[in-house]
């Protein structure tokens, strides 16, 4: 059967007609934007690059490899250097997201995002720079604090290997487009698992009017947490339903590794973005939203899972950019920002948590079996099972 997808459905199916958690009849609270994706807001551009070689046992340096790079690019390639009002926030910090110091200090930043396994953060970081040269050179000259950040995909993936290198990163950057974002086992989210399941990257928004404007609320995740005893869709708490075929439960640890972790052990990275014109404080505030929508999905956030959150505004915020104030100071030589009032953020609240569970949903539906290095298995979410589970309520 040939699916045809135009812009009305993009929001349920992937360009190529595959089914996202909408199309697969699991319902949400919220009205989604035209691509239910971080690219609704204006301006957001994102590239992945994937790597997948290889099959059998590990081979330290050689593979398997299953893993890669998701590149976004807040104010698009033109926008480089032009500042966005940004908070974020720790759930719990057994995890890496750069660049943070310099986000609170001055509550913004000007350089691209950028995802990947843990043990290539300084590859991604690399790779930064170097487009960063290459495509702003004057930016270039001065200090570069690129945002980079991970989750643990070593179950899959050669990840010792240095598999991910500085010209993967450039090219996820070069890739990046505005449009329908690509979800699953791809980019960053490639050699991911999440409620052990396969998991990845996955991405929604939602429409929040304000008077007579209306905003956009996204969140991009790139999904590797969670037991799969806690996983719930929403509100049905199916999960443990679901114990059969499970190849990541602990006992692979306990043969892998000097000592197992629990259950739910992995890492979330989550990456809001609206257009609504915010302080940099009331970002960080809905960066903390990000939790109440992972919950949502199960999680009660293990010790051992990275949980780290960015989220900014692409409003324009000119008085942030001057970075070099040239002469002497002037009496008038005063900033300003435009913000919406604290007390009618409730609704952008809502639309982070709103976002944040479907995106983690998109993550899973949007997937298929893989294995990885030692013939280790990752199954997908059998959908096939989904509408009789749902139908049940606790």
């Amino acid at each position: 059967m040939i699916h045809r997808v135009t812009a009305t459905n993009l929001a349920t199916h992937t360009p190529d007609g595959r089914p996202r958690a909408r199309g697969a009849g699991i319902g949400f609270s919220g009205q989604p934007g035209p691509l239910n994706a971080l690219t609704d807001v204006a301006g957001v551009q994102i590239g992945v690059t994937t790597l997948i070689d290889g099959d059998g046992p590990l081979i330290v340096g050689q593979g398997p490899i299953r893993t890669g790079v998701t590149a976004i690019l807040p104010r698009g390639r033109s926008g480089v250097g032009q500042p966005c009002a940004a908070g974020w926030y720790s759930l719990n910090g057994n995890g890496e997201m750069t660049g943070t110091t310099w986000i609170d200090e001055v509550g913004s930043f000007n350089l691209p995002v950028v995802l990947s396994n843990t043990h290539a953060v300084g590859a991604c970081h690399t790779g930064v720079v170097r487009w960063a040269n290459r495509v702003a050179p004057r930016l270039a000259r001065q200090w570069l604090l690129p945002v980079c950040a991970e989750t643990w995909d070593g179950y899959l993936n050669d990840i010792n290997g240095g598999h991910v290198r500085p010209e993967h990163v450039e090219a996820a950057l070069d890739a990046a487009t505005a449009g329908p974002v690509a979800e699953g086992s791809v980019g960053g989210g490639t050699g991911m698992n999440c409620y052990e399941f396969k998991g990845g990257n996955g991405t929604a928004s939602r429409l929040v009017p304000y008077g007579r404007r209306t905003y956009t609320v996204a969140a991009f995740v790139q999904a590797n947490f969670g037991s799969r005893a806690e996983l719930t869709i929403t509100g049905s708490h199916i999960g443990p339903q679901l114990m059969d075929d499970n190849p990541l439960d602990g006992d692979w640890f306990a043969r892998d590794l000097a000592a197992a972790p629990p259950p739910g052990a992995g890492s979330v990275i989550a990456v809001v973005a609206t257009d609504a014109p915010l302080l940099p404080g009331q970002c960080k505030a809905l960066a903390r939203r990000v939790p109440l929508g992972l919950a949502r999905t199960g999680t009660t956030g293990s010790h051992f899972s990275g949980d780290i959150f960015l989220a900014f505004s692409t409003a324009e915020v000119p008085d942030l950019a001057s970075t070099f104030p040239l002469g002497p100071v002037g009496d008038d030589e005063l900033g300003s920002i435009t913000f919406l009032p604290w007390g009618r953020m409730d609704d952008l609240y809502a639309a982070v948590v709103q976002c944040v569970e479907e995106a983690v949903l998109n993550a899973l539906v949007v997937n298929t079996d893989m294995v990885g290095r030692d013939g280790h298995r990752s199954p997908r979410l059998p959908l096939d099972r989904l509408p009789a589970l749902l139908s049940r309520r606790p």
